[in-house]
C-alpha cells in the first residue's frame, strides 16, 4: 500500500473516530440532560410529599384553626362565617320555589317543584341570562332592576296550577357569590365586588334589600327567604335526599367547605340559640394555611405572581384554577435548566395558565401505549413537536404528583372537619353515618383526583371509621340548593302544607 493510501486511510479512520466521539458526547450530553430532568421531577416529588403522618398534622391544624375562627372574628385564617342557616331541608319540603344564582357575568333563574320524600325534585326549569357589560360597572339599581325584570319574565311562564293563592308570596333562594357580611338568613351587606364587577354604590348595602326594591318597582310579589353561597347550597342539596350529610365541599375552579356545627360550639355567636341547635358554618377554607402544608418554590412563585399574594394558599395547591399552572411552571424550569424540550425554551410555555387543569387531566388519564394524548396536547397547547415517549412519561408523572398532592390535602381537610365535629372515630360501637357532599368540576371530572381523595380519606379514618363515612356527589348547590333553603326557611312553615 502506498504512502498516500495509508495517509488517506489514517485520515478516514481519524474522522470516523471523531464522528463517533461526537455522537457519544452528544448522547452523553443528552443522557446527562435527561438525567437532570428526571432529577428535577424526583426533587419536586419529594417536596410535594404527603405521607400519612403529615396529612394528620394538616388535619390537626385545620381543627385548631376552626376552633380559633369560631371563638372570635379575625381569630383565624379561616373566616368560619355564621350563615344563619339553622334549618336544613329534611326531605319533606313540598311546593314551588324559585332560585336566583348570581356569581359572574351570567345569572340563572330556576323554578323548582319539590315533591317531598316520594318525588324529591319533581320538576326543574331554568334560564341563563347574560349581564350586559355596562351594568357590571354602573349603578346598583340598574343591575338589580335588570335582574328583577328577567326574573319577572321567567315567573310569568309559571304553570297556572302553581300560582300561589291570594295573599301568599312566592319565595326565592338567592345565591350571591360575592363577599358578603351576612346579618340574617335573608340579609347581608356587600363587602366588595370581584369577577369584573365594580358598582361602587352597592358596597356596604344589603343586597337582598336592593333586589327587593327592584321587585317592588315592577310589582313582583316575591320574598327572598334565604341568602346563601354555593357551598352552603351544596350541603342543603345533599341533605334534602340524605339526612346523614354533615358537610359540603366544592372542588372546582376554586374551593370551599361548609359544615353543620352545634350552636353551642360557636363562642362568637351572640344571638339566641336556634331551635334546631345547629348552624351551618361557611369555612372559606381556601384561605387555610399551615407550616405543615408541603409548599414548593413553584407554589411560592405562583403565589407571589397572583392577584392576591399571601392569601388563599390552600386553594392555590388543591383547586382547579391552579393545578395546571403548577405543572407548567415545573416544565418551564425543566426546559430552562435541563433543555427538556431541546436547545430552546418553547415560548408558549412562558404564558401563565396556558395549561389548564382539564388539559392536565386529559394527559394524566392518557391510557394509550404511546401516550398520544400527551403528545397532541404538547403540540396543540405549546407548539412542541416530536416529543419522545420518555418525555411524555415524565409529563404524566408531573401531572400525577400535582394531582395526588391536591387530592390528599383535600382529604386531610375533610378529615379535619370530621375531627372537629367528632365524626372521625367510632364511639362505643355506634355506627352513626356521616356523609360529605362534594361538588365541582375537579371532583366530578378528574377521575384520578377523585380516586386519590377517596382512598386517602379511608386511609386517614382507618377501616372501622371509614365504614361510617361516605362521600357523595351533590350537583347544583347554587341553584337547586338555594331553592331548597328557601323552602326550609319559608315564612309559611307550619302554617299549612305545601
Amino acid at each position: 500500500m502506498g504512502k498516500v493510501a495509508v495517509g488517506v486511510a489514517v485520515v478516514c479512520a481519524a474522522a470516523a473516530c471523531a464522528a463517533a466521539a461526537l455522537v457519544v458526547r452528544r448522547r452523553m450530553r443528552s443522557s446527562g440532560k435527561r438525567g437532570r430532568a428526571v432529577a428535577m421531577v424526583r426533587e419536586f416529588e419529594k417536596q410535594c410529599g404527603t405521607p400519612i403522618a403529615k396529612l394528620r398534622q394538616v388535619a390537626d391544624a385545620m381543627d385548631v384553626e376552626m376552633h380559633a375562627g369560631l371563638a372570635s372574628e379575625g381569630g383565624s385564617k379561616l373566616k368560619m362565617l355564621i350563615t344563619f342557616v339553622d334549618n336544613l331541608p329534611s326531605g319533606d319540603e313540598k311546593g314551588l320555589f324559585y332560585a336566583l344564582d348570581l356569581g359572574g357575568t351570567n345569572f340563572r333563574t330556576l323554578r323548582v317543584h319539590l315533591g317531598g320524600k316520594e318525588k324529591g325534585v319533581a320538576n326543574l326549569e331554568s334560564e341563563e341570562v347574560s349581564i350586559p357589560p355596562h351594568l357590571m360597572t354602573g349603578c346598583s339599581h340598574e343591575l338589580f332592576d335588570f335582574i328583577a325584570e328577567k326574573l319577572a319574565k321567567f315567573v310569568s311562564s309559571e304553570p297556572e296550577e302553581f300560582h300561589p293563592p291570594p295573599g301568599r308570596q312566592r319565595e326565592l333562594g338567592f345565591t350571591f357569590s360575592f363577599p358578603v357580611r351576612q346579618t340574617s338568613i335573608s340579609s347581608g351587606s356587600l363587602i366588595k365586588w370581584t369577577k369584573g364587577f365594580n358598582i361602587e354604590d352597592a358596597v356596604g348595602e344589603d343586597v337582598v334589600g336592593e333586589l327587593t326594591k327592584s321587585f317592588e318597582k315592577i310589582g313582583l310579589d316575591m320574598r327572598v327567604a334565604a341568602l346563601v353561597n354555593d357551598t352552603v347550597g351544596t350541603v342543603a342539596r345533599a341533605r334534602f335526599g340524605n339526612p346523614d350529610v354533615v358537610a359540603g365541599v366544592i372542588l372546582g375552579t376554586g374551593t370551599n367547605a361548609a359544615y353543620v356545627e352545634s350552636a353551642h360550639a360557636i363562642p362568637k355567636w351572640q344571638g339566641l340559640l336556634p331551635k334546631s341547635g345547629e348552624m351551618v358554618i361557611n369555612m372559606e377554607w381556601g384561605n387555610f394555611r399551615s407550616s405543615h402544608l408541603p409548599l414548593t418554590p413553584y407554589d411560592q412563585d405562583l403565589d407571589l405572581e397572583s392577584l392576591n399574594p399571601g392569601e388563599q394558599i390552600f386553594e392555590k395547591i388543591i383547586s382547579g384554577m391552579y393545578l395546571g399552572d403548577i405543572v407548567r411552571r415545573v416544565l418551564l424550569k425543566m426546559a430552562e435548566e435541563a433543555d427538556f424540550f431541546g436547545d430552546t425554551v418553547p415560548p408558549k410555555l412562558k404564558i401563565p395558565f396556558i395549561i389548564r387543569t382539564p388539559d392536565m387531566s386529559a394527559m394524566h388519564h392518557d391510557a394509550s401505549s404511546d401516550l398520544n394524548v400527551v403528545g397532541t396536547k404538547l403540540k396543540d397547547l405549546l407548539k412542541i413537536n416530536n416529543t419522545s415517549l420518555q418525555m411524555r412519561k415524565l409529563v404524566v408523572e408531573l401531572c400525577d404528583i400535582v394531582a395526588t398532592r391536591g387530592a390528599r390535602l383535600s382529604a386531610a381537610g375533610i378529615f379535619g372537619i370530621l375531627k372537629k365535629i367528632g365524626r372521625d372515630t367510632v364511639k362505643d360501637g355506634e355506627k352513626q353515618k356521616s356523609v360529605i357532599a362534594l361538588d365541582g368540576g375537579l371532583f366530578e371530572h378528574y377521575t384520578e383526583f377523585r380516586s386519590s381523595l377517596e382512598s386517602t380519606l379511608k386511609e386517614l379514618l382507618g377501616d372501622e371509621a371509614a365504614d361510617t363515612v361516605g362521600v357523595e356527589h351533590s350537583n347544583d348547590g347554587s341553584g337547586i340548593g338555594a331553592a331548597l333553603l328557601a323552602a326550609s326557611h319559608s315564612q309559611y312553615l307550619g302554617v299549612q302544607d305545601f
